[in-house]
């Protein structure tokens, strides 16, 4: 399926290539990066994920795209949107998501290209809802939410169903943004 690129001012998002295995095992090794998810990622654990992207955009029309640094060609990490897992209380819903490597923290770049995917979500998708979730503690992407116009759901937070009862990041948060705001 031929899917579009989409484009900012300084990002490319794209489809994952077999080049992006190295950069973004580093993200996904990263304890600092992953301190917001159960554990870290191996390189094979990265491989079967970027195969999970790849078939989402095939299976779906969008998904997770690989974010790269126009002017340096970097992999920034990966920003996009995915249909919420059925496991999930409040699916079905589509999620915008984000992880990028410490070096693309602070400058500006998770909101750059999550703008664009959210543009493109209730522009050429039609959807009338995007939903982000994470946390409770992970202020970082609560905050980016915020910055994107999302608004907290209380009544939909829930605790992660693949998490233990318990586990310290059980407790999540739920932000909406819709088509109208």
């Amino acid at each position: 399926m031929n899917l579009p690129e989409l484009r900012t001012a300084r990002l490319l998002l794209r489809r994952w290539r077999a080049e992006d295995l190295g950069e973004f095992a580093a993200i996904n090794g990263d304890p600092v990066v992953m301190e917001y998810f159960p554990e870290t990622l191996t390189r094979e654990q990265t491989a079967e994920m970027i195969e999970r992207m790849e078939a989402g955009f095939e299976r779906d029309g969008y998904g997770f795209w690989a974010v790269e640094v126009s002017e340096t060609g970097s992999l920034a990490g990966f920003v996009g949107l995915n249909p919420v897992s059925k496991a999930m209380p409040f699916a079905p819903a589509v999620e915008a998501g984000w992880r990028l490597g410490r070096e693309h923290w602070g400058h500006g770049i998770a909101r750059e290209a999550a703008e664009a995917a959210l543009d493109h979500g209730f522009g050429p998708l039609g959807l009338d809802e995007i939903v982000a979730f994470t946390t409770v503690g992970n202020l970082p992407s609560r905050r980016l939410m915020e910055r994107l116009g999302m608004r907290h759901d209380e009544s939909a937070d829930f605790d992660h169903p693949g998490l233990a009862t318990g586990h310290p990041l059980t407790p999540h948060v739920v932000y909406r943004l819709s088509r109208e705001s």
